[in-house]
């Protein structure tokens, strides 16, 4: 028996009616409200930018101004101390702060680098006053409160950050729109019980531990990025309810995963010189996890992608991802030694080909825009990514003239109407209940696309339109491109390349995986069979979201602002 058998009052529907429409109302608003209070909280409480240290010219006295943690210094245009003088290499030398102080490290220049006459072996401490010599021109080290200079051009005369959003603020909105949510599947046309807020009860109290412990055991200084990925989270979590129940505790409980994995990797990056001893391991674990893929994996629409080990099925590629940006990414003063260049290139060859063999398309084309991202991050050339599609178009060819019946599958695309009984039936039904979902949706369970195939998963898109609306699926795209700008902002700000690197790949992967996702639904692109960031079932997809989620956190200098830095300059 139902609980409103309980209730035998001639008016109870007409309450219900109101109430569902009263929610449809507040859930765009509050999620518009949700997303917008996190960005603008990251924006506005952020580190003032200055100058670190100072590099005079010996020579002329020119004030060079030392802005970041890892600094190139070369006669290349794009290094971040260029030096036109003939005699320095275009990637001479590194110059890098860590805790214990400021380093200089020679890159393979032909001149050498010398700090106080003394040429450098490796990583070289530089004190206040110490002279530098790269080539023929020499710099002496400088406090920027020392240098007393009529151009005063290079300070970043920014107004001071406010205050950012309280964390606990954005957890109560949070709460209260999934708990609405939870509401509105409980009362569902089709059923009416209190198994939604069961879902509902096991995501806060997961929610509201994390926050403890990053707040109070972590110490972490800002929420904002976990408050995104955990609305994101629930919003899909929460549309499950209604599909299958057990499926939603299930990914309930891989956000938790993910949490756990997102605490561990900042952890393990805290350091990043510590990051080059986990290099190795980690690429011969990317290469056992391709190498088991290939040999056991299951066929699932057509790819080889999923293993079952004792009744779970695992995806190795999300895990792969997370496992390629941290092998890829590297310190300013290792990036630019030829071996790590060739390492990389290996390495990416080898995942998309294993990717290409397992017919994982989708995942292969996420892969290839990574290492496109992190190619001209690393190189800063143009050149260097033209040559790399280039490639990939050639490469791209010779696998079609293999295996041809990969092109079939994009033989519904732009024509799904046309084929809406056949080969286009999941992106026509998308678009059709994607548009009867309007601006506000027509409630949680109250959709149909829940009954076409992949529904939770490659067309969860069509599904958020359908059942939350517009605005709310529309919110969750800003979500994804939002922390891609954010990524982009902190660069600068970040304490070594490393993070720089692999924050823009974080949050760029994302961004091509909803790409594939929200555009192959609604077949503006073909559909690939990938998922959408923090909100498509799958416990693999949910965990290797939260982890690269915790590249983009660990890259914020303000993770680590409540750890005093230890200062000899």
């Amino acid at each position: 028996m139902d609980f409103l058998s309980w209730f035998n009052l001639p008016f109870l529907d007409v309450v219900i009616d109101i109430a569902l429409l009263v929610i449809r109302i507040l859930l765009p608003i509050l999620a518009v409200i949700i997303v917008f209070q996190c960005f603008s909280s990251m924006r506005r409480h952020r580190r003032d930018e200055q100058a670190l240290i100072m590099l005079v010219n010996q020579a002329t006295g020119e004030s060079t101004p030392v802005l970041y943690w890892e600094n190139s210094i070369g006669r290349s245009k794009g290094s971040d101390i260029f030096i036109a003088d003939p005699t320095v290499s275009r990637d001479h030398a590194v110059l890098l702060r860590r805790k214990e102080g400021w380093f200089i490290n020679d890159v393979g220049s032909k001149s050498g680098t010398y700090v106080n006459d003394k040429q450098t072996q490796d990583r070289t401490p530089i004190m206040i006053d110490d002279v530098i010599r790269v080539g023929d021109t020499s710099y002496i080290v400088k406090r920027t409160d020392d240098v007393i200079a009529d151009n005063k051009s290079w300070f970043f005369n920014r107004p001071k950050s406010k205050a950012a959003i309280k964390p606990v603020f954005l957890l109560v909105l949070i709460s209260v729109y999934l708990f609405f949510m939870a509401v509105e599947a409980s009362l569902c046309v089709d059923v009416q019980d209190f198994m939604p807020f069961a879902t509902w009860g096991v995501i806060m109290a997961a929610s509201w531990t994390f926050y403890h412990i990053s707040t109070k055991a972590l110490k972490r200084v800002s929420f904002e990025l976990e408050s995104l990925a955990i609305f994101m989270s629930g919003t899909g979590i929460m549309m499950l309810v209604r599909q299958v129940f057990k499926q939603s505790l299930v990914q309930a409980a891989a956000m938790v995963a993910g949490m756990v994995c997102f605490a561990i990797i900042i952890k393990v990056i805290e350091n990043p010189d510590r990051i080059e001893k986990f290099r190795i391991p980690l690429y011969l674990l990317a290469m056992a996890f391709l190498a088991v893929n290939i040999l056991f994996a299951k066929v699932t629409y057509g790819a080889a992608n999923w293993l079952s080990i004792g009744g779970v099925s695992i995806q190795p590629s999300e895990f792969v991802k997370v496992i390629y940006i941290f092998v890829s990414a590297s310190a300013l003063d290792k990036l630019l030694t030829k071996g790590n260049l060739i390492h990389f290139i290996i390495f990416s060859a080898i995942c998309v080909g294993a990717l290409i063999i397992m017919s994982d398309l989708g995942t292969a084309l996420i892969f290839f825009c990574t290492f496109l991202f992190i190619a001209f991050m690393r190189s800063g050339d143009i050149k260097t990514v033209i040559l790399a599609v280039v490639a990939a178009v050639m490469g791209a060819t010779v696998v079609l003239s293999f295996k041809p019946y990969i092109a079939d599958r994009f033989s519904a695309w732009g024509k799904c109407f046309e084929l809406a009984n056949s080969t286009g039936y999941q992106q026509a039904r998308v678009l059709t209940y994607s548009a009867s979902g309007g601006i506000t949706g027509v409630g949680v369970g109250n959709g149909y696309l829940k009954y076409v195939g992949a529904s939770e998963s490659d067309l969860v898109f069509g599904l958020l339109c359908e059942e939350l609306g517009l605005i709310i699926a529309i919110a969750i795209v800003a979500c994804i491109i939002g922390l891609v700008i954010y990524a982009r902002a902190i660069t600068t700000r970040s304490r070594s390349t490393f993070y720089s690197i692999s924050a823009c790949c974080a949050a760029g992967l994302m961004l091509v995986q909803t790409a594939l996702n929200v555009f192959g639904a609604t077949d503006i692109l073909p559909l690939t069979g990938v998922t959408l960031p923090f909100i498509s079932a799958g416990g693999s997809s949910m965990i290797s979201c939260w982890c690269l989620l915790a590249f983009i956190k660990a890259a914020d200098e303000r993770t680590y602002a409540v750890k005093k830095i230890k200062r000899n300059v």
